[in-house]
Order: C-alpha cells, then sequence, then structure tokens
C-alpha cells in the first residue's frame, strides 16, 4: 500500500472515531499526534488531511451536502462521511492531488471499509463536486471550532 494511502487510511480513521464518539475532531487528531495507538506514528499527510477538513468542515460539509441532495449527511454511513469529506479536500483545496486520484482512492477506501452501494456513491458524489465546484457558494468562512 502507498504511503498517501496509508495516511488517507489514518485520517480516515480519525474522522470516523470523532463521529463516532461525537467528538472534535480537532481534540482526536491532537490525542493520536500523542498517541497514535499504532507501532507507528501517525503519518505527517495524515494530520494535513485532517487539518485541512477542519479548517474547511463547514464549506465542505455544504458541498457534500449540496452534491448529494436526496441523502442527508446524517443518514449517510460514518465511513463515506469521512471519505467524501476528505476526499472533497483534495479535490478542491489541495492542488498536488490530482482529482482522478483523490476520487479513485476515496472509492477504494470504500469499497474495504463500506456498504456495497458505497464505492458507486462516493463517486458519484466526488465526481459532481469536482464538476460543479466552481458554482458551489464558496463565501462560507473558516471555523475549526464546529468540526464535529
Amino acid at each position: 500500500m502507498a504511503a498517501r494511502t496509508k495516511a488517507r487510511k489514518r485520517a480516515l480513521d480519525i474522522l470516523f472515531e470523532a463521529d463516532q464518539r461525537g467528538a472534535n475532531v480537532s481534540e482526536v487528531l491532537e490525542e493520536r499526534l500523542q498517541n497514535s495507538g499504532r507501532e507507528t506514528p501517525l503519518p505527517p499527510y495524515s494530520e494535513e488531511l485532517v487539518r485541512g477538513v477542519v479548517g474547511r468542515w463547514i464549506e465542505i460539509t455544504a458541498l457534500v451536502q449540496e452534491a448529494s441532495p436526496d441523502w442527508e449527511l446524517t443518514r449517510m454511513p460514518a465511513v463515506d462521511r469521512a471519505l467524501l469529506r476528505l476526499a472533497t479536500w483534495e479535490i478542491l483545496f489541495n492542488p498536488s492531488v490530482p482529482t482522478a486520484v483523490a476520487i479513485d482512492e476515496a472509492v477504494d477506501l470504500a469499497s474495504d471499509l463500506s456498504t456495497d452501494d458505497s464505492p458507486r456513491f462516493i463517486n458519484g458524489v466526488l465526481g459532481k463536486i469536482a464538476r460543479d465546484a466552481p458554482a458551489f457558494p464558496s463565501d462560507v468562512a473558516d471555523v475549526e471550532d464546529d468540526a464535529q
């Protein structure tokens, strides 16, 4: 497994854990930086991903919801919500990751970790975000404290 793929998986673990615990994502990240819970420390790209998502939490959440109007975020599997947030950040705010790579990685992780329908769902939502992002409102302020 490639280094960035592993880092994405570890970032996904943090977002998923925070969601399941009802905890603040930034606090869970800090806990994992102090104690990774594994033999290896948290990769720097995992931290970059999580901080990027947290820094754009409200905007990313709005974009995901706009791109999936038939599914409220609360109805989505927690893994799917986390994957959509991570990949949306990579697509829109990390120019070093090609859009196709961000989508493919999210779909692959969904295939391994979520429901049978999740890969197709995630591919569709991320495709819409990648295609329509310039049309989405982007005047939402970055608010880190709302990331839960």
